[in-house]
């Protein structure tokens, strides 16, 4: 039996209210009083009631569309992730929107808008969390019952999310390093817009704390989410330091920080990983291809995009309210040729906690996952 999908009258006859009450309720105008609005957002949430007619409509369309908004357009692991939901959106008849933020909140606010005045049925959104962050828009989109999913965790907001275990998946990177032989260690920092960053740095910090090796301040170097990012920090770090002061490993935020950062090491005549082992983020299809291939943990992409169309697709379909999904992917270090041990070991010793080599021309094993 199919469902009937509630429409304005439903609302109105449901609130007690006229059909251009609803409307000015959802059109935010303020000739309704706070009970009487109150009323019908309860009444919208219950019924799951979307608005059929919303800017754009009438305009011939006959498939849906979906909107994603992104934080950097440069940066290759967005267009893995955009590739997973445009498979499955297109397997469905939807067309996918993408825009970018570029870390800034007030262009982030305004790509939402913009995606509203497509018509879009539902958005697939990672959010710019900064000092800056005003979270009304993404609960005005609730009170709308614009459905959407969050590819990054919001404190204080229950809506869908996919996410990653970054700080397990941080710490496993630490260990390895730690496994190593490796004391001197810092982490090369995201961008404050980002809780991903926030997260890789508690899994360092946790693997720190399991360890001997002490945290303080020093091991976070602010640096941000892209290859002149890693470049320029890397410059002046490491430029800076002498042989006895600078660190023997680096984590980074990301792999386009992580591939910046070796170039930078390769200009200041330093080795990796015989002088530094490099660690990155993301894994990248390029890493194999790098003349010396980057370790680095692995984020299932393209299974994240295609995981969060069908949690919207589910949502948008939906004729009643659904309570909200979490569904998180586990993350692997691959380790590659950017790591070696400090000290050489004897060939006996292993590193612990390593599933069998998966090798790839010669270099590569996962860890963890």
């Amino acid at each position: 039996m199919v469902t009937k999908r509630p429409t304005i009258d439903d609302v109105a006859r449901e609130a007690g209210v006229s059909k251009g009450t609803v409307s000015a309720v959802l059109n935010e105008r303020d000739s309704v009083s706070d009970i009487t609005r109150q009323r019908v957002l309860a009444v919208i949430s219950q019924l799951n009631y979307r608005p059929s007619d919303r800017r754009g409509r009438g305009r011939g369309r006959r498939n849906g569309s979906i909107g994603v908004l992104i934080r950097e357009i440069d940066n290759p692991f967005y267009s893995e992730v955009l590739a997973g939901v445009r498979a499955y959106a297109a397997d469905h008849d939807y067309t996918v929107l993408m825009v970018s933020s570029e870390g800034d909140f007030q262009e982030e606010q305004r790509a939402l808008d913009l995606l509203q005045d497509m018509n879009v049925d539902g958005m697939i959104l990672y959010p710019v969390l900064n000092e800056e962050t005003d979270l009304s828009p993404l609960f005005d989109l609730r009170r709308r019952n614009l459905p959407f999913v969050l590819l990054e965790s919001i404190y204080g907001l229950n809506a869908n999310l996919i996410g990653v275990d970054n700080a397990a998946a941080s710490g496993r990177a630490v260990e390895h390093l730690i496994s190593l032989g490796h004391t001197r260690i810092v982490h090369f920092a995201g961008p404050p817009y980002s809780m991903h960053g926030k997260e890789r740095i508690d899994g360092l910090y946790r693997a720190f704390s399991a360890s001997h090796i002490a945290f303080t301040d020093e091991a976070i170097v602010p640096t941000g989410a892209h290859m002149e990012d890693g470049y320029r920090v890397g410059l002046e770090y490491f430029g800076s330091r002498s042989e006895a002061e600078r660190p023997t490993a680096v984590t980074c935020f990301n792999d386009m920080v992580a591939i910046g950062l070796c170039r930078a090491l390769a200009e200041l005549g330093l080795r990796v990983p015989e002088d530094v082992s490099v660690v990155g983020y993301d894994n990248l299809p390029m890493l194999d291809y790098l003349s010396v291939p980057l370790t680095s943990i692995a984020v299932p992409k393209f299974e994240i995009g295609e995981q969060a169309a069908r949690m919207l697709l589910d949502q948008i379909g939906s004729t009643g309210p659904r309570a909200a999904q979490r569904v998180h992917f586990e993350a692997e270090l691959v380790i590659r040729g950017s790591t070696r041990p400090l000290v050489e070991r004897p060939p006996h010793e292993v590193e612990l906690h390593t599933s069998p080599a998966q090798p790839q021309n010669g270099r590569r094993q996962v860890v963890g996952g």
